[in-house]
């Protein structure tokens, strides 16, 4: 992550966790003429005025009426506006398909799924229609969780994939299936449920599967952008850090830049004595 770079750019990084009911789309990445979760997306805040350059990267992608309690969508962007006001907007207008939880301030041009941690899936399967007795499925639980090569569980689609090994676990709890894993290969959750809940391999239906969580790397956690008022610096418009408190934004008029810095630099040396890591940018 490499926070000089933010210096030369006019984009911020933004994770937007967001909850959506996969039912009411054909499916979750973007496709000419179809409803879909991340085009819906776009499409309402672009026309809110929020817009980005490049494409939304996604802390977890899932299959078709798959829903998501809390899935993360990440852009960059130069947007300098009132983000609070878009938010309620988008939500008062898309609360029953998309309705988004929070948004936090990161670096830009991020690959967003190198950040990731872990993602949490859970299938609720209708308790009446699950035959197996739960010394079975328990059984299954050990002998599917763990890393391996999980293969058997994904389409042809996911056989394509250069990387077929996966870490998983898996526990059942109140009648809920519960994932755990770094990473999933396509319809591996739902292959994985209908082995467990029928001894067999068998897709099931995709809502029932809720993803619930994505959990972010703590280099990443620690490099989410805060407001910072603690200080007032001559020159200084606005101060924001970094969770860690090692990256500190200076927000300059670009007429007082000079200032700030100081004749040969000698302004911001001080600064950076105090502060430690100084990113100044102009507004």
């Amino acid at each position: 992550m490499n926070f000089r770079g933010v210096e030369k750019t006019d984009k911020w990084g933004y994770i937007f966790t967001v909850f959506y009911n996969g039912e009411k789309f054909h499916s979750f990445d973007e496709m000419a003429g179809k409803k879909t979760v991340k085009g819906e997306f776009r499409k309402e805040m672009n026309e809110l005025g929020f817009t980005w350059a490049k494409g939304i990267q996604q802390g977890g992608r899932t299959d078709a009426r798959v829903s998501a309690e809390r899935n993360m969508l990440y852009v960059s962007s130069n947007f300098e506006g009132d983000l609070n006001d878009i938010i309620s907007k988008f939500n008062e207008k898309m609360k029953e398909f998309i309705f988004i939880r929070k948004v936090q301030k990161t670096f830009p041009n991020l690959s967003f799924p190198d950040y990731i941690e872990k993602r949490e899936y859970s299938y609720k399967y209708p308790k009446k229609r699950i035959k197996r007795s739960t010394e079975d499925i328990e059984k299954t639980l050990l002998e599917i969780s763990g890393t391996y090569d999980v293969s058997r569980f994904t389409d042809k689609k996911g056989l394509e994939l250069k990387e077929h090994e996966r870490s998983v676990n898996i526990i059942f709890e109140k009648s809920i299936l519960k994932f755990i894993g770094n990473s999933f290969m396509p319809k591996q959750v739902r292959n994985m449920a209908g082995y467990i809940l029928t001894g067999e391999i068998e897709t099931f239906p995709g809502k029932y599967l809720t993803l619930e969580n994505v959990y972010l790397k703590t280099e990443l956690l620690e490099k989410i952008i805060l407001s910072c008022n603690d200080f007032v610096i001559e020159g200084v418009q606005k101060i924001e850090k970094t969770f860690d408190n090692k990256i500190f934004v200076f927000y300059v008029k670009k007429e007082k830049k000079g200032e700030v810095i100081g004749k040969n630099a000698s302004n911001i040396k001080n600064l950076r004595k105090q502060f430690g890591n100084i990113v100044i940018r102009e507004i």
